[in-house]
Formats: C-alpha cells, sequence, structure tokens
C-alpha cells in the first residue's frame, strides 16, 4: 500500500535472531501506522496480564506514512508497549532526526521480544540486525551512550537509554539527540529490562507516496499560512516557555504541589526570564518551521556554561511549580540531570513536590523543603541508582503514596500524574486527564488549548466531551501519520484528509477519519479493559477536590467529571462502564 513498506521486523533478543514479516493492506486500512500500527501489534504480541518488566512484554517502536516525507512536523517516532508505571497502555513520542533513520530501515515497525542475557547494543538496517555486546556502555549516562555509539557507527539513528532505564525505574525514558525523548510511562525501563543499551537504525529504504505532488502543494500552503500565524511565531521565539505565563495567568499553573493555580513571581521563570537569562538559539527538527527547540546556555552563575535543549514548559512547572524552584538556571541543571540519568522530568518533578508534602506533614524523616534545589538533585540521583528514598520514588506515585500512608494526598490518573494544566479550573482537561489512555496526559488532545483560547468556557461541562472527542480523534490521527502535535492548529480535518490522500492513496470524507481514530481508540481502550482497567479508573484524585483554587469556587466536581465521562462513552459508543461495543 503507498505511504508504506507492508513489512515489520521481529527481532529476538534471547535468540539473539530477527525476521521481517508482511502485513497486509487491511491492517493500514483499518489503522493506518504509527499508533494504530503499534497498538495492533501490542494487542498481537503481549499476553493478557504480562508482567511489563519481564521479557514477555514487546517493546515496539513505530513510524507513519509521513515519516521521511517532505510533510512539515514528520521527523517523530512512537513506541509502544505495556506501561511498568501503570501497568496499562504506554505510547511515547520524540522527534529530532531518529525517525527519518527508523523509517529507512524498510520496516513500518520493529518489535523487541523477549530480553538479552546480556547487555547489547543493535544496529538495526534495511539489510540486517547486528547484535554488540553493551557491557562497556552500561552505566553510563545518556549523552555518553550516544556519543560512544556515534563514534562506532557515524551519523545515524540512536536511541538510548540512561542508568535510570538500567535500573528498570518505572518512568525512565528513551532519548536521542541528547535532549528529545520518549519521555513518559516507562518506555526506557522496558527497554532497560531487556538488557538494550541503545540502538541505531541505518539504512536506504524509500517509502513510495501515492501523489507527490498533493503533498508538495500541502507543503507550500502550510509554509505559506505559517508566515502570518500567531501561534507559530510565539513558538518561534519562546517555545513552550510562553505557556508559562498564560497558565499562571489563567490560574491554571500546578503550584507548591497542586495546591495553587498561580505561582509567585512567576516572571522570573517564563518565556522573557529565559531569553533574558540565556544564551538561547533556536533548534527546530527536520522539515520544521516553528523551531520550538530551544538551545540555552547559561550565563553566569554556579552552573555557568551548561547547555540543554529547553527547559521546556512540563519541566519548568514540574520543577518552578510543584516544588517552588525559583531560578531558571537551577531548572535547567536539574532538566539536565534527568536527561543524562534518563528519567521523565514531568515525573521526577511531581515525585520530588509529594516527598516536599510527605516531609512538611510529618511522613517521612527526611527534611525536604519546598524550594531546595540540592535535596533535589540528590532525589534524582537517588531515583536513578533506587537508594534511600529514591528506592520508593522509583517505583512511581502509587507505590510512595502507599508506603508513606498518602493515597489520598497523592496526584495521578491510573499511575501517571498530571502534565502543567490544572484540571480545576481547566474541566476539559479533567475530563482528559480522566479518560487519557495511558493515564493523566495532557497531549492525547490538547483540551487545554480550546479552553485557554475561548473557544469553549473553561467551566462549562455541557459540550465538553463532544469538542474533547473531535480533538482527541485529531490527535490520534496526528500519531498515525507521526505528526508534531504543535501542528494541531495548521492540520485541521481538510489538511489531514490531504495528508492521507497524498501518502496512502485514501480519499476519505471527515467521517472516515473519525472512524480510523474511533477504531485505534477502542483498540487502546481495549487494552486497557484487558489488564484490568474499568470505568472506576477514570477519575481525578481526591487532592484536587479537596484543595479549591478559583477564586469563585468553580473547580471541577466530581458529579461534573461523572456527566462528562458518561457523555464520552456514548459519544464513543461503548456502554455504561466504558467497554466498547463492537
Amino acid at each position: 500500500m503507498d505511504g508504506f513498506f507492508n513489512r515489520i521486523l521481529i527481532v529476538d533478543l534471547a535468540a539473539q535472531s530477527f525476521r521481517a514479516e508482511p502485513v497486509a493492506d487491511e491492517v493500514y486500512e483499518k489503522y493506518l501506522g504509527g499508533k494504530g500500527l503499534g497498538t495492533w501489534l501490542l494487542l498481537r504480541e503481549n499476553p493478557a496480564g504480562v508482567d511489563p518488566l519481564s521479557p514477555g512484554n514487546a517493546l515496539i517502536f513505530a513510524v507513519g506514512p509521513c515519516t521521511d516525507v517532505r510533510v512539515h512536523g514528520s521527523a517523530r517516532y512512537g513506541v509502544f508497549t505495556k506501561s511498568p508505571l501503570t501497568g496499562l497502555y504506554c505510547e511515547s513520542y520524540s522527534g529530532a532526526t531518529v525517525a527519518d533513520h527508523i523509517s529507512r530501515t524498510g520496516y513500518d515497525a520493529i518489535v523487541l521480544k523477549g530480553a538479552s542475557a546480556e547487555p547489547v547494543w543493535l544496529e538495526i538496517s534495511d539489510r540486517d540486525v547486528k547484535f554488540h555486546p553493551a557491557q562497556d556502555l552500561w552505566g553510563k549516562s545518556t549523552f555518553e551512550t550516544e556519543d560512544a555509539l556515534r563514534e562506532r557507527v557515524g551519523k545515524h539513528g540512536i536511541v538510548v537509554i540512561g542508568p535510570g532505564g538500567e535500573r528498570q525505574v518505572r518512568f525512565a525514558i528513551i532519548a536521542n539527540d541528547y535532549w528529545r525523548c520518549a519521555g513518559r510511562s516507562g518506555a526506557g525501563a522496558v527497554m532497560g529490562a531487556k538488557k538494550v543499551k541503545g540502538i541505531v537504525f541505518l539504512g536506504e529504504a524509500k517509502r513510495k507516496v501515492a501523489d507527490s505532488e498533493v503533498l508538495a502543494r500541502h507543503f507550500r500552503d502550510l509554509t505559506e499560512r505559517a508566515k502570518t500565524d500567531p501561534g507559530v511565531a510565539n513558538y518561534k521565539k519562546y517555545g513552550t516557555m510562553m505557556m508559562i505565563k498564560v497558565a499562571n495567568q489563567a490560574n491554571v499553573f500546578p503550584t507548591r504541589y497542586w495546591s495553587a493555580g498561580r505561582r509567585e513571581n512567576w516572571e522570573e521563570i517564563s518565556g522573557d526570564a529565559l531569553l533574558a537569562k540565556f544564551k538561547v538559539t533556536p533548534h527546530a527538527c527536520p522539515r520544521c518551521f516553528m523551531a520550538c527547540g530551544k538551545i540555552t546556555e547559561v550565563k553566569a552563575g554556579r552552573h555557568q556554561g551548561l547547555k540543554i535543549e529547553g527547559p521546556e514548559y512540563e519541566t519548568t512547572f514540574a520543577f518552578g511549580g510543584l516544588c517552588l524552584v525559583k531560578d531558571l538556571e537551577e531548572i535547567a541543571y536539574l532538566n539536565d540531570l534527568c536527561d543524562r540519568l534518563g528519567l521523565d522530568t514531568i515525573t521526577v518533578g511531581n515525585l520530588a513536590g509529594f516527598a516536599m508534602l510527605a516531609s512538611e506533614q510529618g511522613k517521612i524523616t527526611e527534611k525536604i523543603p519546598f524550594g531546595d534545589v540540592d535535596m533535589i538533585a540528590q532525589l534524582i540521583q537517588d531515583i536513578a541508582e533506587r537508594k534511600g528514598l529514591g528506592a520508593v520514588l522509583a517505583d512511581g506515585i502509587r507505590e510512595a503514596a502507599r508506603t508513606w500512608d498518602m493515597e489520598d494526598e497523592a496526584v495521578h490518573v491510573k499511575g501517571l500524574e498530571p502534565s502543567g494544566y490544572d484540571p480545576r479550573p481547566l474541566k476539559g482537561m479533567g475530563l482528559a486527564y480522566a479518560v487519557s489512555d495511558r493515564g493523566a496526559c495532557h497531549l492525547r488532545a490538547t483540551m487545554y488549548k480550546p479552553e485557554l483560547a475561548g473557544l469553549i468556557a473553561p467551566s462549562a461541562v455541557a459540550g465538553k466531551a463532544e469538542m474533547f472527542i473531535d480533538y482527541e480523534d485529531r490527535a490520534t490521527l496526528f500519531d498515525t501519520l507521526i505528526l508534531c502535535r504543535f501542528f494541531r492548529d495548521l492540520n485541521q480535518w481538510d489538511e489531514l484528509k490531504t495528508i492521507i490522500l497524498g501518502t496512502t492513496g485514501m480519499d476519505l470524507d471527515q467521517a472516515g477519519l473519525a472512524r480510523i481514530a474511533a477504531g485505534i481508540m477502542d483498540l487502546t481502550r481495549s487494552f486497557n479493559l484487558w489488564e484490568g482497567a474499568t470505568a472506576a479508573d477514570d477519575r481525578l484524585p481526591q487532592r484536587l477536590y479537596k484543595i479549591k483554587i478559583t477564586p469563585d469556587n468553580q473547580d471541577i466536581t466530581p458529579a461534573e467529571l461523572r456527566t462528562m465521562v458518561i457523555e464520552y462513552y456514548r459519544l464513543r459508543g461503548w456502554d455504561e462502564q466504558g467497554r466498547p461495543k463492537s
């Protein structure tokens, strides 16, 4: 089928063998690539109830029909597995240079099965798979590992794990290009459990698209529209850090471990502060005009000379909001520690804030004041090494909450902590966190966008589920293609129709596109039900109901959330227990 290679690679790590398998057109017609193909394979390969850190859990890398094709925002790959953090569906995406190299291996997906007896790094090409010993890399940081592999193979696509992944910290990341990562819900821990330290992708395969002229027109049109688009201009100037101002002014910036929606002196960690305090250079993925990435270098102080890509909004919220770290330079330092050790900054910031609350309430004997950077840095190191408090935190928020008898205080959904958009004022985000297939995720539909932009009142309940599904369906299609979320306003339904027509030749109207998205949502829901999730898990944590943050007492209530969830089930065609009927 146009847009696809119609084949996948199965790698058996225990036997150090591999084989290619064909995939029928019918699979792509029903699910496309990326998330659709990855989820279909996950359901095919994984037995129900498998331990996420056992050899039986598949780790799947997938690309879409736009990968290595001249489509804006298409330099992304996806990773799919069972999450060791939540025990449910895991998907995570990353940008920069790797996706094109995965595509050039000539496979739509690569499935890692089993586990190696000893540490290895893999070399996957369009010709074969090579298994190399990696004992000399075990223990090295993500940066050191990437450098070492690049010295051995040259400028190809490289993904790696750090010490956090090696020790199977349940929120470890898979990193690439130093600062980009498949970050949420613990895919790096699965890679570590399989004793795979890194993977190099290379080859010369090229996918055939259905109509290159259709894609060329779309590319030109999008380029022209972007020249006057205010959202694009903000991404170019600030990157995601533009949201610090927006979120604080709207009182939706989670602060002091979810006890407030606005941080005092937020201007000190804003996008403008980033530009003033750091040497900042815009950085873009291939085929992207937004250049949302910011290569930043600390100009002065104890971290002078430190260079990272970031910090992003989510990292700044996690450390600067939840933990009350005052200075961007210190947030950059904590960001760098997490990157090198291979840990998700959103989860780490949430856990550090939770530990600070536990210390304040006397649940633990350690003294960890809010804002104490050096204590947070030590916690990060201890998490990666699984020692002291870090041994508890390395297994995630649910384990820490049980251990410290703080389950009513822990903020998470299904074991995954929310990102930097407070669902108390943003009731659509409350729905999003509650029903997201991977836990409290902001990216599955980015429902904060229409709420903050005034497209629908944040306090509204009526009509939220319908709008949410529209956003979620488009986001799902983005993840099948695979496209960057930041193009969501530029690629509406008509543009998605054009992209799919140009890549695959499938001529679908909006209803046809929505059917594909809905089918994929049914798949992910089925996976979670298979793994023991129930409708009772589609909820928000008690702390968010206990502590009110809106000035007019308009925080989301359990009844309002339940109304939206039931309506969401109905519109999805699921029964009242959230089970797909087909």
